[in-house]
Order: C-alpha cells, then sequence, then structure tokens
C-alpha cells in the first residue's frame, strides 16, 4: 500500500467546488484545509505507487481548481 500527504494549491473562488470533487475521488482518505503557502493538505491512499501517481496526476491535477500540488510520499523507516 502506498500512501502520501498531497499539498495542494486551489484557486480562490473554485477552491469550494474544487475540495467536494477531490472528496470523492476513491483514494483520498481525507483533506484537511490549511493557512500558508497551500490551501490544502490530502490524505490519499493507493494499491502501489504507480496507481498513486495517477491518482495523483490524472484525477487531482485535473480538477479545475487545483492550481498546483506537490507530493510527500509517507515511508516507513
Amino acid at each position: 500500500m502506498a500512501r502520501a500527504h498531497v499539498l495542494v494549491r486551489l484557486v480562490p473562488g473554485l477552491d469550494a467546488s474544487a475540495v467536494e470533487q477531490i472528496r470523492v475521488i476513491p483514494g483520498v482518505a481525507d483533506i484537511i484545509m490549511v493557512f500558508g503557502r497551500w490551501d490544502a493538505i490530502v490524505q490519499v491512499e493507493a494499491k502501489s505507487l504507480q496507481a498513486l501517481s495517477r491518482l495523483v496526476i490524472n484525477q487531482i491535477r485535473g480538477i479545475q481548481g487545483v492550481q498546483a500540488t506537490e507530493t510527500l510520499v509517507t515511508a516507513d523507516v
């Protein structure tokens, strides 16, 4: 199982709609709204790193209102 935190910058005015679309994507475990350089932290899970990559690139980044993302893949140490 691959897990990551996806930092998301949203477009003002489209943020609420974008968050609702992200929330229903299979593999999205939680969304935390934050202040600062990023607007949200999306916790995601997928069966593999490749599936995680597709989730971020094809689904989250494809939503109107998502301006930028940065993915932090978690590691067991």
